[in-house]
């Protein structure tokens, strides 16, 4: 038989069309000492192969070799697919966590004994189990008053995990469709998909396949449309697609070509049946569309609500500036008194020009004008961010609450649903947004079905940084539509008119290079060096550095992989920031170490921790027995992290500048090399150059940063809410 590794696949490093592969794979079991190690651990693999997929098992045979440069590997000379037992499914439903107290050990020696008809057994004559040692008469109570609740479902959970689906996956499945499971699944298996959140199209798509659906069914090409449409629309951010950039893609996912019949009976199928909408060749996911009206029509009807009249507001403003010991240019007191006047407003500027200090002008009047207590301003007035560190920033600034947009709509993960919607609206009055070009067409919806059609909106941010990672760009389309009210900050403060750092900004934003301004003074310098030579130029500044607050130094960088990337970076730095040592406790989670004290980066949303999409924290402790625990500490809320969701966290002395907008940081490093490629484009960089407050680093090659500066490409979007501001909705 030779040496063996049983698991499951991970994902792809690398991979040619010859079946070439290089990549991931999580060693469930090993035949050979030196393999044992690698049990319940990822492995590099390489070899030939016809077919790979995450959902099922697989032996690999073959030999540990050890490359070069690259370390240990698994050469696969050889692989087969392991087929599911019956058994195999009973033990992964009794693993699934219904059953407390029962682990993966437990449950095979239940089913060693009991064998295929564990279930049935339990359910009649649960003392049985008491033969089995290990099992205690609590595992038994638990087992059997379960079973007794899910006698109905599972046969079909069975049924589900035979298809291939996992037991979590059953669960959800069950647990949406009951007993019309089945027939679900029998009349169009891609529903799933739209009614349970953690089913994605690939994972679905394998096991329709897999069941025997044609390539070509109905069915199948309608999902893989929007499954197109979704992909792209998250890809490049546009909120519709023309009818031959669809097809296009098509034969990619469908894995075989279709007759142009077909495609147009599948366009018009989901069209009648209200999943997409069609308007003058534009294609749009119904959401989409549905989103950029809802946007449309409610800042439209708060832009033209009559304006408030208030005696004396100048004079107001003036004491404001008594109160604050600040003086308010032109632009600025223009931005406050507009904003208290007006139902809507956009107030704009670049980096320096006192966007943060206005909110404390603007939150300070509203309560004045409004006659509230600090207590009755905290109920009427929401401060929001699309971040948990911009909303912290603004609640530091104006002394007042501020949160993130998901946490003020109460975000469930489990449902990916906002428990304040159009049918459980807030009371707020007044919603002040702060970094509002990071909202994405869809959270934009989302905010104003949560608010009262009557409620003050103040949007403040940089029209000319990164749009929003998710689809759309509100803030761009509402300021150039030029039908609503906005006020742009021009005047800079920060770090002073003669700043370098800003100078910089400023040229990336109107499309030029100055190199004469680089090295000039201490707080803009550019490292001219190979690509070969960043790193080790990385390392010598950020030694410099190791001993300043980690909230005040970060590197960043545009992409995760090449010879400069996020992780190659965060490879090397680690040692300077915290290096190995005998009194800090180090977990490897994949290719990664981390330790005790180590810099991380949140990776999702954990509304039920308090934690959002891009907080960093520090790793305060590891637990490595009984149980694998990883402790992070999000500035003194200390969140913990076990196996499951391990994956949500990575080292963060570098991290990408979209995770970093709506931070900034009083040291900046940031490499640049023409490797970057495609990630060389304008709006990226003036956003990466932004973050700094006090000093830049940029190391690399001069022409690189010439080439993003000149690169608009990647900045457009195909949106509709400027044109349905403009020309209204057809």
């Amino acid at each position: 038989m030779g040496k063996y590794i049983k698991g499951n696949y991970r994902k792809s490093i690398y991979q040619n069309g010859n079946g070439y592969h290089i990549g991931i794979f999580k060693v469930k079991e090993a035949n050979s000492d030196d393999l044992l190690e690698y049990v319940d651990r990822t492995i590099t693999f390489t070899g030939y192969f016809h077919e790979l997929n995450d959902m099922d098992t697989y032996l690999f045979y073959g030999n540990l070799v050890t490359h070069p440069k690259y370390g240990e590997q698994f050469a696969v000379e050889s692989y087969e697919r392991c087929k599911p037992e019956e058994k195999d499914s009973i033990v992964e439903f009794l693993t699934s966590g219904l059953f407390k107290g029962i682990g993966e050990k437990k449950a095979k020696a239940i089913v060693d004994v009991l064998g295929k008809d564990t279930l049935n057994i339990i359910l009649e004559n649960p003392n049985n189990l008491l033969l089995i040692p290990t099992i205690t008469k609590v595992n038994v109570d638990t087992l059997h008053n379960k079973l007794k609740e899910y006698e109905a479902s599972y046969e079909t959970i069975l049924y589900l995990s035979d298809l291939g689906f996992g037991t979590k996956d059953s669960m959800l499945i069950y647990n949406y469709y009951k007993e019309q499971t089945k027939k679900a699944i029998e009349e169009d298996i891609y529903t799933l998909i739209k009614n349970i959140n953690e089913l994605s199209f690939k994972k679905v798509d394998r096991i329709a396949l897999k069941s025997g659906l044609e390539k070509d069914s109905l069915i199948r090409v309608k999902a893989s449309i929007l499954y197109i449409m979704e992909e792209l629309s998250n890809l490049y951010g546009h909120s519709y697609f023309h009818k031959e950039e669809i097809s296009s893609f098509l034969p990619r996912v469908l894995l075989t070509t279709i007759k142009e019949e077909l495609y147009e009976e599948a366009l018009n199928n989901l069209e009648i049946n209200l999943e997409i909408v069609k308007k003058e060749e534009k294609y749009y996911l119904k959401d989409m569309y549905d989103s950029e009206c809802l946007i449309t029509k409610r800042i439209r009807l708060l832009a033209n609500k009559e304006d408030l009249k208030i005696k004396n507001i100048d004079t107001k403003i003036s004491e404001l500036e008594s109160f604050f010991e600040i003086k308010y240019n032109e632009d600025q007191r223009k931005a406050i008194k507009t904003s208290i006047l007006k139902n809507f407003l956009i107030i704009t500027g670049g980096p320096g020009t006192g966007k943060t200090t206005i909110m404390k002008g603007i939150t300070e009047l509203y309560r004045q004008v409004n006659k509230l207590s600090l207590e009755k301003l905290n109920d009427k007035l929401a401060l929001l961010a699309p971040t948990g560190r911009a909303a912290k920033r603004m609640s530091e600034t104006t002394l007042l609450k501020a949160s993130t947009i998901h946490r003020f709509l109460k975000w469930q993960k489990e449902t990916n649903k906002f428990q304040v919607n159009e049918y459980n609206k807030s009371k707020v009055e007044l919603v002040v947004i702060d970094e509002a070009s990071m909202i994405d067409t869809y959270l934009m919806a989302s905010l104003l079905k949560g608010i009262s059609a009557n409620c003050k909106i103040i949007m403040v941010g940089d029209a000319y940084q990164l749009p929003s990672v998710g689809p759309g760009q509100v803030l761009h389309d509402l300021i150039y539509s030029e039908r609503l009210p906005v006020v742009e900050l021009k005047e800079l403060y920060r770090q002073g008119k003669d700043s370098n750092i800003l100078t910089l900004a400023y040229d990336i934003r109107e499309g030029r290079v100055n190199q004469k301004i680089f090295n000039k003074s201490s707080d803009l310098t550019f490292i001219e060096c190979k690509d070969s030579e960043v790193i080790e130029n990385i390392k010598q500044i950020s030694t410099t550095y190791k001993d300043l607050s980690y909230k005040n130094f970060q590197i960043l960088a545009p992409m995760y992989k090449t010879l400069n990337g996020i992780d190659a970076i965060n490879n090397s730095i680690q040692t300077i920031f915290n290096g190995k040592s005998k009194t800090k406790k180090e977990l490897i989670v994949g290719e990664t170490i981390f330790r005790e004290g180590d810099k991380v980066i949140e990776l999702s949303n954990m509304p039920e921790e308090n934690i959002y999409n891009g907080d960093i924290g520090i790793i305060s402790k590891i637990v490595k027995s009984p149980k694998k625990e990883i402790y992070i500490d999000f500035d003194s809320n200390i969140v913990k992290f076990t196996p499951a969701n391990f994956n949500k966290f990575r080292l963060a002395y570098a991290i990408s500048i979209h995770k970093a907008q709506g931070s900034e940081f009083d040291v900046v490093i940031i490499p640049i090399v023409k490797n970057y490629n495609k990630m060389l484009y304008r709006k990226l960089i003036y956003t990466g150059v932004t973050r700094s407050k006090k000093t830049l680093y940029l190391i690399g090659d001069v022409k690189a940063l010439e080439i993003a500066v000149d690169n608009t490409i990647s900045d457009i979007r195909r949106t509709t809410i400027k044109d349905f501001l403009i020309n209204g909705i057809k």
